[in-house]
């Protein structure tokens, strides 16, 4: 496909039209090839392709880890969520707690996840839990992506520019505000 503007038309005493194009990017080689033949010609308005979400393309680039790396896709999406600051709370509960809260917490996702530390406090347990990217905010989805692209990039794996990353994620703020 070739993307282009319309520029002039030209009616003929014979009763054909002349079209002027103008084109983004180098033709010459394709006019060459092409001058003097029969032509399929159809001319529409452009409009740009559809790209991936945030969040799609936060499982665009786990899915590239994964494979390069042998991980699981969960455990890619589970350690970025680990790896950011943000997207978690720390709370102190009865020993006797802990295991349900855990239980409770983990059904919400797989990025919904628990690591738990002893207290100082006697019968108690410190417990971290992280929230899964489904309610994240514009920032807290920023860093997420800028982690998985940070990774996708040590490990070789072509990532969008970030002028693609600041608009995937203004559609996110629209989407989620």
């Amino acid at each position: 496909m070739i993307i282009g503007e319309l520029k002039d038309l030209t009616l003929n005493r014979d009763g054909s039209q002349n079209v002027t194009i103008t084109i983004k990017g180098d033709f010459r080689a394709g006019f060459d090839a092409l001058r003097g033949k029969p032509l399929d010609i159809e001319v529409k308005e452009h409009k740009p392709r559809r790209s991936l979400d945030a969040n799609a393309y936060a499982w665009v680039l786990i899915d590239k880890i994964a494979e390069k790396t042998h991980i699981k896709k969960s455990e890619v999406y589970r350690q970025a969520i680990r790896e950011i600051g943000g997207v978690s709370t720390t709370i102190c509960l009865l020993d006797k707690a802990v295991d349900f809260f855990r239980q409770c917490w983990e059904m919400k996702g797989t990025g919904w996840q628990t690591e738990a530390e002893p207290s100082k406090l006697p019968g108690c347990t410190n417990v971290t839990a992280y929230y899964g990217s489904s309610v994240y905010d514009t920032r807290q989805m920023a860093l997420l992506i800028d982690n998985l692209i940070q990774d996708a990039e040590a490990l070789g794996i072509e990532t969008i520019t970030p002028a693609e990353k600041a608009r995937l994620l203004a559609q996110y703020r629209r989407k989620n505000e």
